[in-house]
């Protein structure tokens, strides 16, 4: 079963990505902010890590750039999901490690297709 780590300091966000992931029969963990995301990311090794980017203290950003440089978490393939929809938010996005880069609201097919696509499943 695919395991999804969710960063993401909004109980609501996190409800409806929780509940997309459930209906495709992924197994959900959650963080509340990058230091916890990293935290979680190094003991539960997820298949995939959903990280929004305006969280209180270690932003989005930051927790990918983070991951990307520690060798136990390098090849967890991160998707940044955020409000942050400028080009220049994206490309910084991509420069910190992150394979993709979605924008809010989140489409449940294209997350799910995204998701399937970094992991590189059909």
């Amino acid at each position: 079963m695919t395991h999804i780590l969710i960063v993401d300091d909004s109980p609501t966000e996190v409800h409806v990505f929780r509940t997309m992931l459930e209906k495709h029969d992924m197994n959900v963990s959650v963080a509340a902010d990058g230091e916890e995301g990293i935290e979680k990311a190094l003991a539960f090794k997820p298949d995939c890590i959903l990280m929004d980017v305006v969280m209180p203290g270690k932003n989005g950003f930051q927790a990918t750039r983070d991951l990307r440089r520690n060798p136990e978490t390098s090849s967890i393939p991160v998707i940044i999901i955020t409000t942050k929809g400028q080009e220049t938010d994206k490309i910084w996005g991509v420069r910190q490690g992150a394979k993709d880069y979605i924008v809010k609201p989140v489409n449940e097919a294209d997350l799910i297709e995204r998701i399937n696509k970094v992991l590189d499943k059909p």
